[in-house]
């Protein structure tokens, strides 16, 4: 028994012939333009001829998919970096086991919650108000999963010390990438969680701080973070309309409308609000917010509480996490700050969640270079794998570059959160703390942007469909410029912290940044880095001193590239630290060199362009308002 299939003019047809067929020329020169035949072997009888394109008329070569190996494993930089600071070998076994499961299981599940985002059941069938959030099933294995391995829970057990964010981070590290964007609902349980513990642990939070950082996925809550209205996203002082009305208890009644609520199957949340007085008045500005815990909860009849879900939120990324604008009509709360101080009291959210953010951010160009890496081992083009070929690799060597940048920027960071935490920061830990979280978070946000694109373009045009599911990688990493705080919003952060400290910061910034480079006396091939390092220092260390006598307008038109320079200085400073310790390897160097070739200070290099004069402003307008103006007669 046989099977002839035949095409004609794009049809195609097949026959069940009972009698053998005997092809009448070789298949090899059927050709024609219009009729094709094409016969498969014979049921139990010799092969026959055919060719490359029969049956499922595809052809035989598919292209070998990049895989993920053990993330772990494939980081040489995270080992060394925990080798140098943390050599402990059950962070080290159980970071490695971790990154064996993200690449065998979870990033299974980071994929399906991608193709099968949440979705709103506002009403049930008889019309009764239900407001039910579907999620998949594996993004409530990722909840369960965050529990286990302690995924915020190690940044308060504190059984590493100062070193316990750098092990929680880098085990988020290795999550965040696979992790189908649960990462966002655990920086809002940790910065929730952070906001308790400074605010105090009772009554009525208590319970709520030990949920947020437990083991035990039963007991185990997220917290989400409502503070984004209509009127406002980072301006929460002037674009907070809701209202928080007095009960007879000493609680709360909540009403106002959410514009923007991430993680909204959260089991909890913190929000602003005004107070209302017996008139029904509240006080306007920063003055009047004050800080409140809600728990998301269901009356009897199965309803929220006090919350009506709205719409869900139709989003260019991060499409795994319901984001929601909520109407809260009445939703029981609880005042955990002093009234009033409701900004004060999420500014330990904020360092949370950003530090969380550029975690993220390192993690996406991480993954989108190991995979890139891999693919270029197994991708044939022009007679030789990618790996072979020298334009090639120095694109992903750019791409490693600014990679290990952002890591040990991050790091950075989370080892000053942990010296805060266990109360051994000094002064000048304090000061960098506070100026590096915005700076890291705005250029590590807009380099991940970059990275993972050209990263898709390492892959050419399998990088641009879906089901690979590498474009995710890009469309979630667009985010990261804009949550907690856009590039110029950051940038402007700087600045208020430098007048804050009263310029102190700086002092702090430019004194550490020099003590990283006293190491690199021995290794000569970073003498050129060093200098790089040196020359740049020199010239925003004027510059600054020179804003003394500039006005307002000078510091914000220079606030963004300020914050660039501030980051790309210390950046390489860490990268020549990490190259002159005695575990380093040559490709460390060669980060480290490759890194100070770039303009380590565009702020200095903009200011003699006569980029910030007084008159920028009104060219910069004039060009981007500019109208055709076009003849009426």
């Amino acid at each position: 028994m046989r099977f002839c299939t035949v095409l004609y003019r794009g049809v195609e047809s097949t026959a069940r012939h009972k009698a053998p067929l005997r092809p009448l020329q070789s298949l090899n020169h059927v050709r024609s333009a219009s009729v094709a035949l094409t016969l498969t072997k014979p049921d139990n009888g010799p092969a026959v001829d055919s060719l490359s394109f029969s049956k499922a008329k595809i052809g035989c070569f598919f292209q070998e998919r990049p895989v993920l190996k053990n993330p772990f494993l494939e980081d040489a930089l995270l080992r060394g970096y925990l080798k140098r600071y943390m050599p402990h070998e059950a962070v080290v076994s159980d970071l490695c086991a971790f990154g064996e499961h993200v690449a065998n299981k979870v990033d299974g599940w980071g994929r399906e919650c991608e193709v099968s985002p949440p979705q709103l059941v506002q009403y049930d069938s008889w019309g009764r108000r239900v407001d039910l959030i579907h999620t998949s099933a594996t993004w409530k294995q990722m909840k369960d999963l965050s529990a286990r391995e302690g995924l915020v829970s190690i940044g308060y057990e504190r059984h590493y010390g100062e070193w316990s964010r750098v092990y929680q981070m880098s085990k988020l590290f290795l999550f965040s990438p696979s992790s189908g964007l649960y990462t966002c609902p655990l920086a809002m349980t940790d910065g929730a969680a952070k906001v308790i513990e400074s605010l105090g642990i009772s009554w009525p939070v208590e319970e709520a701080f030990h949920r947020l950082t437990t083991r035990k996925p039963e007991y185990f809550w997220t917290s989400g973070q409502w503070m984004t209205e209509r009127q406002g996203g980072s301006d929460v002082a002037n674009g907070t309309e809701t209202v928080a009305v007095p009960q007879t208890d000493g609680s709360f009644k909540l009403n106002g409308y959410k514009w923007f609520t991430s993680a909204t199957d959260a089991d909890m949340t913190l929000t602003l609000a005004r107070v209302q007085d017996t008139t029904g008045a509240t006080i306007l500005g920063s003055r009047g917010l004050s800080l409140f815990y809600a728990e998301v909860s269901r009356d009897e009849s199965g309803q929220l509480k006090g919350i009506e879900v709205q719409k869900l939120k139709d989003k260019l990324g991060t499409r795994q996490m319901p984001t929601a604008e909520l109407l809260l009509d009445g939703l029981p709360a609880h005042m955990i700050s002093t009234e009033g101080r409701g900004v004060s009291s999420i500014a330990n959210m904020l360092t949370i969640t950003r530090i969380h953010n550029s975690l993220s951010a390192a993690g996406a160009m991480r993954r989108v270079v190991q995979l890139a890496r891999d693919y270029a081992t197994r991708r044939k083009a022009f007679g030789k794998l990618l790996k072979d070929h020298p334009l090639h690799m120095q694109t992903l060597a750019r791409m490693e570059v600014e990679t290990r940048g952002a890591f040990l920027l991050v790091m950075d960071v989370c080892r000053l959160l942990g010296r805060e935490e266990t109360g051994i920061a000094t002064e000048f830990d304090t000061h960098l703390l506070r100026l590096l979280t915005p700076v890291v978070k705005l250029y590590t946000g807009k380099q991940a942007v970059a990275v993972v694109s050209e990263g898709l373009e390492s892959f050419g045009g399998q990088g641009y469909i879906e089901d690979t599911g590498l474009p995710g990688l890009l469309r979630d990493a667009q985010v990261l410029s804009i949550w907690e705080g856009t590039t110029n919003v950051l940038s402007l952060d700087v600045l208020r912290c430098v007048a804050r400290s009263s310029g102190m910061v700086f002092h702090a910034y430019f004194i550490h940044t020099k003590s990283l480079l006293k190491n690199a006396s021995g290794v000569s091939a970073l003498t050129p880095a060093v200098k790089a390092i040196q020359c740049a220092l020199s010239k925003l260390e004027l510059l600054v001193q020179d804003t003394a006598t500039k006005e307002p307008s000078f510091l914000e038109l220079a606030a963004r590239d300020l914050a660039y320079s501030l980051a790309r200085i210390y950046a390489g400073a860490l990268l020549i630290d990490h190259a002159s310790w005695k575990g380093a390897s040559p490709a460390d160097v060669y980060a480290a060199s490759r890194w100070c070739e770039q303009d380590l200070c565009p702020v200095a290099t903009n200011h003699e362009r006569g980029c910030y004069n007084p008159g920028s402003s009104h060219d910069n307008a004039a060009l981007v308002y500019q109208r055709t103006h076009h003849s009426t007669n």
